[in-house]
């Protein structure tokens, strides 16, 4: 080691990565020392997920070097990664649902647990079992990871990723769908793993989350490295401007729309223990802040008015005239829209972009023989994709090879092609960067000015008081409160949402 060079774990120079047409790294940079809780983060399509693939083996390097406890390394697979110390946790939830706990842990290692070609089954529930108890996660071994909520599947990934004790665990966005109780379990073992020298690589859009838990933070734009510094040394609007390439003075855009006549009303809505006795209305021009805890029943009330989900009881009015709601096709007829919390049920990844944007309003591409009518779907496609600028080398894209934010505003722009009077949006944000949160602001704002009701529901609080007209609070399946903007704090909403 030369003089006053660092002693890091794991240092990735230089990283270069050329995709046809893209240059995805352009000298992307890592260093991690042991126990360390390092922040990567950059807006999507920085280069933080071509980063972790290349050290994970997925992808080779066009330049660059990895070293990896004081050598020189090259995975050739995420395997080989592995079971040379580093684990990564991915945000898509990576588990065999027909398969318990137990075998999810360890599958893959059944040889640890066989004798003469026997598998001791008890063995291995008694593993995992005394894994789960060291970590304090309090689910069955032997529970099917198909009855267990986005949650502890999660926690799950997490014993799994544990298991095999590892020197390095990568978490991309590990929050992401966690309650403020779950969060604050992980961040304990977070830190009692980084206790023992466990270094963690910590990938968030969460700013807030990133001052809370982490030591360090590296920042990446478009493919390259741009800082290294003490969480604590980094003022947050410092911090946005080195992700953004730009000083974002207003995070959360909100222009004044014209308040109109009432588009959707709801009285009495029931859906067993889901939610009970629930009536509001939205107008035109309106944003509609809808917050609450995870499980509160604030998705499980738009499922329901979207006939996703089947309602027990209640009535629905569209422009003052009673309508049922049957099937999320009779929700569309009638001029409803809805983005839905996990983007995967809003898209198809092997469609192009352009499919993508018209799969909402695909008969209306189709003319009485059943042939598309290609050149009007190419041309709406297009206008829609410009109009939210989506970015894009061509519509004949594949929608997955997007950046998450830009799949965001590419499903906002298939629901808008429907011509909506109202439009749902469930975490429109969740999981996206600061710029592009931004931009989807400012989308909402516009949407409303044009005389579109928007229902918005967020668990980010500066995000629903900033930007939502009137505030509805969901606690436990029932409505706790409803605010007109500017009349309510961030405190006074943390009190409605927990019942204090």
């Amino acid at each position: 080691m030369a003089p006053g060079e660092e002693d890091y774990l794991l240092e990735m120079r230089g990283i270069v990565k050329l995709f046809p047409g893209v240059r995805a790294l352009d000298g992307g940079e890592l260093k991690l020392r042991r126990g360390e809780i390092h922040a990567l983060i950059g807006e999507n399509g920085a280069g933080k997920s071509t980063l972790m693939n290349i050290l994970l083996g997925i992808f080779p390097p066009d330049a660059g070097e990895i070293i990896f406890m004081g050598k020189r390394t090259a995975f050739k697979n995420p395997h080989e990664a592995l079971t040379s110390g580093i684990s990564m946790i991915h945000q898509e939830i990576n588990l065999i649902p027909s398969m318990d706990a137990a075998e999810n842990i360890w599958i893959g290692r059944e040889k640890h647990f066989s004798r003469c070609g026997f598998l001791n089954i008890k063995s291995r529930y008694r593993a995992a079992e005394e894994l789960l108890e060291r970590l304090g996660i309090a689910i069955s071994p032997r529970t099917l990871v198909q009855s267990l909520s986005l949650a502890n599947m999660q926690l799950v990934e997490l014993a799994r990723a544990v298991s095999y004790d590892p020197r390095v665990i990568i978490m991309d966005e590990p929050t992401s769908s966690l309650s403020d109780k779950e969060i604050r379990f992980l961040y304990r073992i977070i830190r009692e793993l980084s206790g023992k020298g466990t270094a963690v690589v910590f990938i968030s859009h969460k700013l807030e989350e990133i001052y809370e838990i982490c030591n360090t933070v590296t920042v990446l734009r478009d493919g390259r490295f741009i800082s290294r510094c003490p969480v604590s040394e980094l003022p947050i609007d410092e911090l946005i401007t080195r992700i953004a390439g730009r000083t974002i003075t207003e995070m959360f855009h909100k222009e004044k729309a014209e308040i109109r006549d009432t588009a959707l009303e709801v009285k009495s809505l029931c859906a067993g223990k889901s939610f009970q006795n629930i009536s509001f209305s939205v107008r035109r021009g309106e944003i509609l802040g809808f917050c609450g805890l995870v499980g509160a029943g604030r998705t499980e009330i738009m499922r329901g008015i979207f006939g996703i989900d089947p309602l027990d009881s209640g009535e629905i009015f569209i422009a003052g005239k009673r309508v049922r709601i049957r099937s999320p096709k009779d929700a569309i007829k009638l001029g409803l829209g809805m983005v839905t919390e996990d983007r995967r049920s809003g898209l198809i990844p092997i469609l192009s972009v352009q499919q993508n944007i018209s799969l909402a309003s695909f008969k209306a591409y189709c003319n009485a023989l059943g042939f598309i009518l290609t050149k009007k779907e190419n041309h709406d496609a297009r206008e829609k994709a410009d109009q939210l600028a989506v970015k894009t080398a061509s519509l004949k894209q594949v929608i997955a090879s997007l950046s998450g934010g830009n799949q965001q505003k590419a499903i906002i722009a298939k629901w808008l092609l429907t011509n909506p009077k109202v439009l749902i949006l469930d975490e429109p944000t969740r999981g996206i960067d600061v710029g592009s949160k931004s931009e989807i602001h400012r989308l909402v704002s516009r949407l409303a000015k044009q005389g579109l009701a928007v229902i918005l529901i967020s668990s980010e609080m500066p995000e629903i008081t900033a930007i939502s007209d009137r505030i509805i609070v969901v606690r436990n399946g029932a409505l706790a409160g409803e605010f007109q903007q500017g009349s309510v704090t961030q405190e006074e909403l943390a009190r409605r949402l927990f019942g204090a």
